[in-house]
């Protein structure tokens, strides 16, 4: 496979490009018998759409979602499923002066060193539009998953530049989380963060941040060591959603300031007769699999590539140039990346709660 397919049994496959006609993707391995609608896969797409807040690009598209294949009578049935969504307002001609250069920081370079050719409007796969596709199979994996075992996803802006919320994440909800439009739950630091990515804005730059990520009600048991650890098929989606630069689960970098005897979550049996933890530093997983416990992790986002402020670069034919970037994009991409964040944990974990089922009859 040419790296456009996720995940072993409940697999996707991404299609399109950013500037191209239409941009979708085909679910296969989804179990019968889920209700799903177009309008709830919409819900999930109207919070990664573009033109949405005055924080995000301008670029207007409905992200418009048609079933094509795979459900009757709004129930799955089994068979693939093809998700399909049309570009409406494209200006390929913003890209023009971008035929022959390279962007700093973007794909450009790299893709043509990988095909020899690269789309260079709206950067066709590079473009973060490919994600739609993502997000409207994460929602079926998240009805899935809430419907048959009560598992929530719930993502957050956590930070943005160097502003940083320290809320606790266990008691962030979704209301909080949409009260605003940079979908930071603390509601005071949310306007400092929304300010700060105006005043980027406006200086024709751009800025990054990170995303806290919460997975409640995952059993214990999912995972597949060696090579398909939880936290590791985990932190290739994340790293695989555009401008991630970061991935830490648990206690991340800050456990190795910990000893053993701090950093260890010691075993107990709650009034239920269910084994827990009194603490949680590894996040959930253990040895690669599930604990039972919240799952917990943050992805840094860098900062967007393409800005309007003067970047010296290089041209095809290797001469020197400078670029003042025109066209609609994100300042900051964090806001847009929160259902994004959702829809690639519930991939994972969807994929292995089927092959735990699968290996354990």
């Amino acid at each position: 496979m040419a790296g456009n397919t996720f995940g072993q049994l409940f697999t996707i496959t991404t299609f399109g490009e950013s500037h191209g006609g239409a941009v979708g993707v085909v679910i296969d391995g989804c179990p019968p018998n889920i209700a799903i609608t177009e309008e709830e896969i919409q819900r999930d797409l109207d919070r990664r759409k573009p033109g949405q807040s005055a924080i995000t690009t301008p670029r207007k598209e409905q992200d418009e979602i048609h079933i094509m294949s795979g459900v009757i009578d709004g129930k799955t049935t089994g068979t693939p499923i093809l998700l399909l969504a049309y570009n409406k307002d494209v200006r390929s001609e913003d890209y023009g002066n971008l035929k022959d250069l390279y962007r700093p920081g973007h794909a450009d370079y790299t893709f043509q060193m990988k095909y020899g050719i690269r789309d260079y409007k709206g950067s066709g796969r590079a473009s973060a539009r490919e994600t739609l596709a993502r997000v409207a199979a994460g929602t079926i994996a998240k009805k899935y998953l809430k419907e048959t075992l009560g598992i929530e996803f719930i993502s957050y802006v956590e930070q943005v530049g160097d502003i940083k919320t320290d809320v606790d994440f266990e008691s962030v909800t979704h209301a909080q989380i949409e009260s605003n439009i940079v979908r930071c739950p603390d509601e005071n630091i949310a306007k400092d963060m929304i300010k700060l990515i105006e005043e980027v804005r406006d200086d024709g730059d751009s800025i990054g941040g990170i995303i806290r990520a919460v997975i409640k009600g995952v059993p214990a048991g999912l995972g597949e060591p060696v090579f398909d650890k939880l936290p590791a098929d985990l932190a290739k989606a994340m790293l695989s959603i555009n401008a991630t630069k970061g991935f830490e689960i648990g206690s991340g970098f800050a456990g190795v300031t910990l000893r053993g005897s701090q950093h260890n979550d010691p075993f107990y049996t709650d009034e239920h007769g269910k084994v827990r933890t009194k603490t949680n530093n590894a996040g959930g997983t253990l040895g690669g699999i599930s604990s039972g416990e919240t799952i917990y992790f943050r992805v840094a986002f860098k900062s967007v590539s393409t800005i309007k402020k003067k970047q010296s670069t290089i041209t095809k034919e290797k001469t020197m140039t400078e670029l003042e970037a025109s066209g609609r994009h994100d300042p900051c991409v964090l806001p847009r990346a929160v259902p994004i964040v959702d829809a690639m944990a519930a991939l994972v974990i969807m994929d292995h709660y089927l092959r735990h089922k699968a290996q354990n009859l």
